[in-house]
């Protein structure tokens, strides 16, 4: 087993031989890391950047990188690819319906088209493949929307959100390391693309609910009409984080669901034994 990392690190079992990499704004000589390797997990990409980051760096980044390497593992004779792209390859922040792989994809944004990009060099070159879009992943250290989400748990007032119903589908990083291994482990899987997301989606409410319940403080929630945020929110000139936060992304598993995939079910108990691990 083989790990590739920008900045190497003392994370994995000594079986594990560590190799670090460029990060992937230069070519990496991926045929010599992919000698002896059957499968290929690319986890590696650009996406918690602000919008001073060039389009062509996540082009380099995301695509080409990721095109570099499909291509490699064609060559060498890769058994299966998996690549994890986005639900950004498919929808923008937010969506007024809920989102399924039949959909057709509409990016938003220069790194959900990259993600896009991605997904068709890795097709287009061949290789076998499944392709993975999770939604929005909570779990330790996660950044972000997940990381505002917490922030906004952390704050020791009250907050304006007891009216704020907009649903957000969320993802457990154990659930999608899961999802990884089913992918992993079924000849059916290749070739397919999966949304990666918990199985109930949670409104804004429901989510600070949990996350201060898992510090054993009470919601403490104030009925704001949402419309008034999105105001006071263009007025400070945050118009673009509370449309995040604030409007609907809902996304079915089903298809995953239905090849075997066994999520943790409770995304409300997922996310306060997530505050009490952390000792938010």
């Amino acid at each position: 087993m083989r790990a590739a990392m920008r900045q190497p690190a003392d994370v994995f079992l000594r079986s594990v031989e560590v190799i670090g990499v460029s990060d992937l704004t230069r070519p990496v000589e991926w045929r010599a890391l992919l000698k002896n390797i059957e499968t290929v997990v690319h986890l590696a990409g650009i996406a918690h950047a602000g919008p001073e980051v060039a389009v062509q760096t996540y082009d380099r980044v995301n695509r080409l990188a990721t095109a570099e390497l499909a291509s490699a593992a064609k060559v060498i004779g890769i058994g299966h690819l998996v690549f994890m792209s986005s639900i950004r390859a498919q929808s923008g922040p937010t969506s007024t319906g809920i989102l399924r792989e039949t959909d057709a994809p509409h990016p938003t944004d220069a790194y959900g088209r990259s993600k896009l990009d991605a997904e068709d060099a890795v097709r287009a070159a061949g290789v076998p493949s499944t392709i993975l879009r999770p939604v929005l992943i909570y779990g330790s250290g996660v950044k972000g929307n997940f990381a505002r989400l917490m922030d906004l748990a952390r704050k020791p007032w009250p907050l304006p959100l007891g009216l704020c119903r907009n649903r957000l589908s969320l993802l457990a990083r154990r659930n999608l390391i899961d999802a990884i291994h089913l992918t992993l482990a079924s000849p059916t899987a290749k070739g397919e693309t999966y949304i990666v997301a918990d199985p109930e989606p949670l409104t804004l409410k429901d989510i600070i609910t949990a996350l201060r319940a898992g510090a054993g403080r009470r919601p403490g929630l104030v009925p704001v009409p949402p419309a008034l945020i999105a105001l006071a929110s263009n007025v400070l000139g945050r118009t673009e984080e509370w449309e995040r936060l604030g409007g609907m992304l809902v996304a079915d598993p089903v298809k995953l669901l239905d090849v075997g995939w066994k999520p943790a079910p409770d995304t409300r108990a997922n996310l306060a034994a997530l505050v009490r691990e952390t000792r938010l």
